[in-house]
């Protein structure tokens, strides 16, 4: 039997897959786009919709284009800026010595 290929017993062998920040990365472009897609959709199905304010300062108009871009910077904004703050945390608190 070869025992070179296997790892031996104190090796910890070697994980496949995403790290933990390319998930959240991943998660957070994937769910600001479903906002874009849920924003299209309703700007192309429902009639009468009013202009949305992004930030309640920008108009943006009321087509399917606008509710995109006004759920995807919205959901951007509002996740965005909680991670960036964990984020800024995480970094700051490991280098701390208690």
């Amino acid at each position: 039997m070869d025992t070179q290929n296997q790892p031996k017993n104190d090796e910890q062998p070697q994980t496949r897959g995403r790290s933990g920040r390319q998930f959240v990365i991943i998660l957070y472009f994937a769910l600001a786009g479903a906002a874009s897609a849920a924003g299209y959709l309703t700007g192309y199905f429902v009639d009468g919709l009013s202009a949305p304010a992004f930030l309640f300062i920008i108009p943006f108009p009321p087509t399917p284009f606008g509710f995109a871009a006004y759920g995807g910077l919205t959901i951007a904004i509002v996740i965005g800026i909680p991670l960036a703050l964990v984020i800024y945390v995480s970094e700051y608190t490991d280098s701390i010595e208690p």
